[in-house]
């Protein structure tokens, strides 16, 4: 498999690596989004969240939160967002699972926005309902 992660996450590609063990490296992303943006690369392959074991699912979110109240110390960050973007249509452009911890700073603008709108309460129950019987 040519995936440039798992080059990463297996050490064959440099990185600024923020921690490691025996599931994970944490690099810093090359593009940040602010001062600190880190990538949670599990070091089995998998195209997306859909495809994680759920095991190394659950460490890679206690992961995220380890490493992002660290900015909040180490950098005084006021909050930071943890995001896995799971298709292009959601902007993922590496298919190797990654889940970005970005931290936030009082002075920047956001990130992760979007505009809440008024939902129809039958119209919800039936996205439920439909959610709900494909869930696997």
């Amino acid at each position: 498999m040519d995936c440039i992660f798992c080059k990463i996450a297996d050490g064959q590609i440099p990185s600024n690596t923020v921690f490691e063990d025996e599931n994970f490296r944490v690099i810093l992303d090359l593009s940040p989004a602010s001062k600190g943006h880190m990538l949670i690369l599990p070091k089995s392959h998998a195209r997306d969240i859909t495809e994680l074991n759920e095991d190394i699912a659950g460490k890679a979110l206690a992961l995220a939160a380890k490493l992002g109240k660290a900015t909040m110390t180490a950098l005084g960050a006021t909050g930071f967002n943890t995001l896995a973007n799971t298709g292009e249509s959601a902007g993922q452009t590496v298919f190797h699972c990654h889940i970005h911890v970005i931290p936030r700073y009082d002075d920047a603008s956001r990130i992760v926005s979007w505009t809440p709108r008024e939902a129809d309460n039958e119209a919800q129950k039936e996205t439920a309902k439909k959610i709900s019987e494909n869930i696997r």
